[in-house]
């Protein structure tokens, strides 16, 4: 299994970015997928959900109203786009599986909103 983030970056309070978390290694398209975030000193924390065939999406409170988490099965990706970001948004960003029992997580990328 492998779990690839891409699409971080810098951008300014009320901005926008789209990460991508590309999936290799598993049978993408039945298993549900979540991005997680960890900010400087803090614990990780989840921040979406989406089911295997895209119908489903939940949220953390903290993102609802201004992330969407999305899936392309035919692509193997996974998105995630923010949208009225805020420095609280500044972490590093992961997307997450689990596979037969097992926790996968991609490398992180990093986010910082920052003027």
């Amino acid at each position: 299994v492998q779990l690839v983030e891409s699409g971080g970056g810098l951008v300014q309070p009320g901005g926008s970015l789209r990460l991508s978390c590309a999936a290799s290694g598993f049978a993408f398209s039945g298993y549900p997928i979540n991005w997680h975030r960890q900010a400087p000193g803090k614990e990780r924390e989840w921040v979406a959900l989406i089911f295997s065939d895209g119908g489903v999406t939940h949220y953390a409170d903290s993102v609802k109203g201004r992330f969407t988490i999305s899936r392309d099965n035919a692509k193997n990706t996974v998105y995630l786009q923010m949208n009225s970001l805020k420095p609280e948004d500044t972490a590093v960003y992961y997307c997450h599986v689990v596979v037969r029992d097992i926790a996968h997580w991609g490398q992180g990328i990093q986010v910082t909103v920052s003027s």
